[in-house]
């Protein structure tokens, strides 16, 4: 709708370094989750802990990090140079046993994102076991609008503020009362479906979170190859994301998510 998202797709290149991937992903987390311990960084990036070390050494070296009193590793001055991001640490700790859950019901790829302003962010995936799959989006943006995560959060807003974020000069969307009449539809059935509109061959569906005030808007998603998504099975996919959905919102209401005086 309103158009394919028209960026290259970032699909990890074929012939990728692997050092400077995990170097450009650990800058990603201090910036976006805040300080990690070498063991910390060696757990995500799936590397041994001397690795890690290095990786870590070498972005203290260039300034994207730093460590604190504690010997944990955090922003250094380039990274906090950057616009003040969502913090999504605890978010993404409470929701990945629901994701891994989720995955394995479904036998597909499934991701949290959150959403800032017009922009949907990965924070966590999950992927199929399947080979035909849906591969890893963390640290990936994409238009909201287009999203299938995205869309889901926009609906349950206010339609004053989908107005005011699309109606300006520079909108990605051409025509705000069709993405309007879509958002109303998304509503009333409690989940949207991306149909290849961000990236040819893929299709996912969303449904948004339930967050409470001052927490980061977030959504979850099964996405999958468009070959294998079909309609006589979107009724147990949506269940299966519902089902996922609610334990999260369930899980970040027991109040463990929220932090530094209420906010997430």
């Amino acid at each position: 709708m309103n158009g394919r998202y028209d960026s290259a797709v970032k699909n990890k290149p074929a012939y990728g370094i692997g050092s400077v991937d995990h170097a450009l992903h650990l800058a990603t987390l201090l910036l976006h989750e805040g300080p990690l311990r070498v063991t910390d960084a060696a757990a995500r990036l799936g590397v041994a802990r001397s690795t890690a070390h290095r990786l870590l050494a070498m972005l203290v070296y260039r300034d994207f990090a730093e460590q604190d009193e504690d010997r944990r590793y955090v922003a250094g001055p380039v990274l906090r140079g950057a616009p003040a991001p969502e913090p999504v640490a605890d978010l993404r700790r409470i929701a990945l046993p629901h994701l891994e859950a989720l995955a394995a019901r479904t036998d597909e790829s499934v991701n949290l994102m959150t959403v800032v302003g017009d922009r949907a962010r990965f924070v966590a995936s999950v992927e199929s076991a399947q080979i035909l799959r849906v591969g890893d989006r963390e640290g990936r943006m994409l238009p909201a609008h287009l999203a299938s995560g995205g869309r889901a959060v926009l609906a349950s807003r206010p339609e004053s503020d989908v107005i005011e974020l699309y109606s300006g000069p520079d909108s990605p969307v051409a025509d705000v009362a069709v993405l309007l009449r879509d958002l109303r539809r998304v509503r009333k059935q409690g989940f949207a479906v991306n149909d290849q509109a961000t990236e040819t061959g893929v299709t996912a569906i969303g449904q948004a979170v339930r967050c409470p005030e001052g927490m980061v808007p977030a959504a979850v998603s099964i996405a999958m190859p468009t070959v294998r998504y079909r309609r006589d099975r979107l009724a147990a996919w949506t269940r299966d994301l519902a089902t996922a959905v609610a334990r999260i919102e369930r899980d970040v209401a027991d109040g463990s998510v929220l932090q530094n005086n209420g906010a997430l």
